[in-house]
């Protein structure tokens, strides 16, 4: 699920300019790099909760929250990268969640604890939203990429 779902990622932004990463659609839309980032940073957080038990530190907000965010923050500050930071940026982070996963058996997917308004889940379910953000964030990629001008 976690390669299939980048596989398709990076397939949406193959050989994308710098330009077309900061497409805006308008003046309340995120831009390509924007959400590129953003999955770096939803799959971080979710590390730092599933496997380290705690929330992002003010250092790691500094480096991730805005991605977390995105909105004006991260159309303000995510831009000008070239495609390799983002796909750079992507890597480690998979490279250190395959690395955590090893480290945990399947049973480690069934703890169960608060989440959203705070309703019981389990890391299963939480691990299938990193996943499934990430897709549904790729649909917008998509709709930008077909947007910008030519």
């Amino acid at each position: 699920m976690i390669n299939y779902a980048r596989h398709t990622t990076l397939h949406a932004v193959k050989e994308l300019t710098v330009e077309q990463l900061d497409f805006l659609l308008d003046d309340n839309s995120n831009s390509i790099g924007a959400l590129l980032l953003h999955f770096a940073a939803v799959e971080y957080a979710y590390q730092v909760k599933t496997f380290e038990g705690r929330e992002l530190s003010e250092e790691e907000l500094a480096e991730w929250g805005k991605a977390l965010d995105l909105g004006e923050a991260g159309r303000e500050h995510i831009k000008g990268h070239e495609l390799g930071f983002y796909l750079d940026r992507l890597n480690r982070v998979r490279e250190r969640t395959y690395e955590l996963f090893k480290s945990v058996d399947d049973e480690w997917l069934f703890h169960e604890e608060p989440f959203w308004h705070n309703k019981p889940a389990n890391y299963y379910f939480m691990w299938f939203h990193v996943y499934e953000d990430e897709i549904n964030h790729r649909g917008q990629i998509r709709l930008i990429r077909k947007r910008i001008p030519k």
